[in-house]
């Protein structure tokens, strides 16, 4: 008598669920940190917009602008779940900070003029650094 066989044996399927398991353990680990990139580009770009909202203010008034007085002229507004603090604001410069709720271990921050760097990470004025 002749058996008609089609289909997969156990070991067969076994085998293929076994790839998988080892491909998903490799990939996970991967992207697990790709959420924490996305709030770091956030505060990055927050922090940019900022030092064109404060060069703009500059401009106007020829002075820098506290955060909250550039922020109540309608010249910058942070994104959702960012805070931004801004310290050392005088006439011929600025500091500012960003950090993001969902990242709450990492700072990011900028500086302009005579205000000095928030961080070591800071090492160019104008340029957004984070640690």
């Amino acid at each position: 008598m002749l058996r008609n066989t089609k289909g997969f044996t156990l070991i067969e399927l076994l085998i293929v669920v076994v790839i998988i398991g080892i491909l998903a353990a490799i990939a996970i680990p991967k992207f697990a940190s790709t959420k924490e990139k996305a709030y770091m580009a956030t505060m990055k770009s927050d922090l940019k917009n900022f030092v064109t909202a404060e060069e703009s203010y500059f401009a106007d008034n020829n002075t820098y602008g506290a955060y909250a007085a550039v922020n109540g002229a309608g010249l910058f507004t942070a994104t959702k779940d960012v805070t931004l603090v801004t310290a050392a604001v005088t006439a011929t410069g600025f500091q500012a900070t960003a950090t993001h709720i969902g990242a709450p271990a990492k700072t990011c921050g900028v500086y302009v003029g005579a205000a000095g760097s928030p961080n070591a990470a800071v090492v160019n004025e104008g340029e957004v650094g984070c640690w």
